[in-house]
Formats: structure tokens, sequence, C-alpha cells
């Protein structure tokens, strides 16, 4: 028969383990040890346990989705400090006994959540879609994860506290509170309670950290490198300093303490983009789409592109041989829509399997020089 043990009886012996901090780590490898002989689960909180009731519930089909979020995060109730280093405590000794019942059993922890499928919790407890892991293993990850989804719960409002520093710029609000949100629980797993820190105090790093990620990487349409990114923030404080907005790069460099060719690469690096939906500012409500030559199947042609993947393929293609062209065709199902075996090809050629081998490596090696490469560039990501 399984056993509980509540949190209250767990924080308990958690309390003085934690006496001694530098021990704590080998003496919950005993507990779970204990625990596992008595065989002992811990208890899993219902979630509603750290919420208040929601006052207006009739009227959330009425909020937007960024409201809901609001009012589900106002309900949840925040920890004291030591509420919280007794959480972050079992949340470590939960991992600890997690990963000893891993070892016990021979399987990866990097492999293991993928095998436990989807966990959900509800008034008869935690149940799991598609764990393949032994029931014990999934057990002791059930009750890690209750336990690390209750310290991000209680700490979601820092996520819309923080979302507020950026509400200037064009990156949508919700696609910021999601990666907030991921981010609490990266916190949750670098968190130490033994240096004595809040763990908002903490979170906050991870919370800007994955919000500027996301501006860095998601916020253009053209990808740019974040170095650039950052190197522009002092061009555009450098010419708030000077007075100019089209200062020359010089100058720029100056004030900012960069190199010209930094600044010039900066500037260039500045892309606008519009929607072919677009409309324009005027009376007639045209789209941008409407200037442009049309298709019957839609406004988009390959007319519009400055270079065409095909075009491209055929002049890399006609500055190979004869025989690599048609190994290289035959091979990767270029016109021919099939891709070909080296010995298709080699019955083709009459030539042996290794001859068709080395002129393929010969042929590839051709299209990995810069002069052809460039061809295809556009094309690559």
């Amino acid at each position: 028969m399984v056993k509980l043990i509540t949190h209250a009886q767990l924080d308990e012996r958690l309390d003085r383990l934690a006496a001694e901090p530098e021990r704590f780590a080998q003496a919950c490898l005993e507990l779970a040890a204990e625990l596992d002989r008595d065989n002992t689960s811990l208890e899993i909180s219902d979630p509603l346990s750290w919420r208040r009731p929601v006052d207006g519930a009739g009227q959330a089909a009425r909020y937007t989705l960024a409201q809901q979020f609001r009012a589900e995060v106002d309900s949840i109730t925040i920890m004291d400090r030591e509420s919280e280093a007794r959480l972050a405590r079992r949340i470590e000794f939960a991992r600890i006994r997690y990963e000893k019942v891993l070892a016990d059993m021979g399987v990866s922890p990097e492999l293991a959540p993928k095998a436990v499928g989807q966990v959900s919790f509800g008034v008869q407890g935690v149940s799991s879609t598609g764990c393949t892991l032994p029931p014990r293993a999934c057990r002791r990850w059930f009750e890690l994860h209750a336990l690390r989804t209750e310290l991000v719960e209680r700490n979601l409002y820092l996520v819309l506290i923080n979302v507020e520093r950026y509400s200037h710029t064009s990156a949508s609000q919700a696609d910021l509170i999601q990666e907030g949100s991921a981010a609490l629980f990266r916190a949750v797993d670098g968190f130490d309670w033994r240096r004595g820190l809040l763990f908002r105090t903490y979170a906050v790093h991870w919370l800007n950290q994955a919000f500027r990620s996301y501006l860095y990487n998601f916020s253009n349409t053209v990808r740019v490198p974040v170095y650039l990114q950052k190197a522009l923030k002092h061009v555009n404080d450098a010419k708030a300093k000077l007075g100019d907005a089209n200062a020359a790069p010089e100058a720029i460099a100056e004030v900012a303490n960069l190199s010209e060719n930094l600044v010039e690469s900066a500037l260039q690096s500045v892309r606008s983009s519009r929607s072919l939906d677009a409309a324009f500012d005027d009376d007639e409500g045209g789209r941008l789409k409407d200037l442009l030559k049309t298709v019957d199947d839609g406004p988009y042609s390959t007319d519009l592109e400055d270079v065409k993947l095909d075009q491209s393929i055929r002049d890399a293609l006609a500055q190979l041989s004869d025989r690599e062209r048609f190994v290289i065709e035959r091979r990767f199902g270029i016109r021919t829509g099939r891709e070909q075996t080296l010995a298709e090809v080699a019955a083709e050629l009459g030539v042996s399997l290794e001859r068709v081998r080395q002129i393929q490596v010969r042929a590839l090696g051709k299209l990995r020089t810069p002069g052809l490469r460039k061809a295809i560039d556009p094309f690559l990501n």
C-alpha cells in the first residue's frame, strides 16, 4: 500500500536538514532512500489551494485573453519568504529523489521528460496520458512537476510587472508574457535557496533575459544579429546627442565610441517592411499589392524576386562538367523529380559505384566554392 507524506511533515524534516546547507543534498538522498523503502510518496497539492475565488466569473467570456490572464494571476496568493524557501527545498528534494529513481532504473534524465506524456492536475489528483516510464518513475516526475508548477504560478505576477517595461516596443504583449512564463521554469531550476535571496530577485534576471532575447530574435521581419542591434542602440543614442538624425557615420562613431565600420553596418541593418495587404493612408483605401504585377492565382509572382532559385541552380550547374552535372541531377532529383541511387546512376553511365561516388564528391566540392555558392546563398538559411 502506498503511503503519503504531507508537505507539512516533509517541511519539518527538511527544515532540520537545512541547518547544515553543505550536507543538505546528501541528507536528501538518504531521506529519499528511506521513503522509497517505505513506499512513501509526496503529497501533490490541488492548484486551487493557492487561489482565491475570482469575482465576476460570469463576465469572463467578455474578457480578452490578456484580461483573463491578469484576472487569473490576481487570484493567486503570493508567498512570504519562509514559505518560498520551504517550497524551494521541497523542489530540490523532489528533484534529487526523481533523479535517484531514474539512476536506479538506468534511464537518462534527458530522455525521461519526453516519456512522461501530458500531465494534468484535478480533483482526482494527478494523471498522465501516454507515460511510458515505470509507474514509480512517473510518480516521482509528477511530484517534481507539481512543485515546480506551484512556484511558477505563484510568481506569475512578476511577468505582468516586468512586461510593462517593454510596452513601448512593437512586440506582442501576449508573446512576451508567454516567453516570461516559460522563463520562470528556467529560473525555478536554477534557484538556490541557500543564498538567502527571494525568488523574485533571481527570477527578474531570467525574465529580462527572455524578453530581450525575444525582441532581438523575433521582433524584426529581417533577422538582424544581436551585436548589430546593440550597436544600433548606441548609434541612436549618439544621434540624439548630436541632434542630427542624418549625422555622418564618422561623427556617430566618435560620440558612440564605436568603430566607423560597425556604425555603417548598424545603419545598413535598419530595414523596414510593409505587408502586401497594408492599406495606404489615402481616401481611396488601396493596398500595396494593387500596385504590383499580379498573376491569375494571386498577387505573388517569381517575377517580383531579384533572384530566382531555378535560374540560380541552372547557373551553378552550368559551371560543372557534363558528367558531373549528370550525376548531381540524377542523385538529387533535379529536373527528374526522383532521387536515384549510386547503383542506378552507375548503370546509366556504365561505370562502377565508386567512380560515381568520386564524381559526386568532386562536383559537390565545386559547388561549395564561394563563386558557385553565391548563386544559391539568397535561398539558404
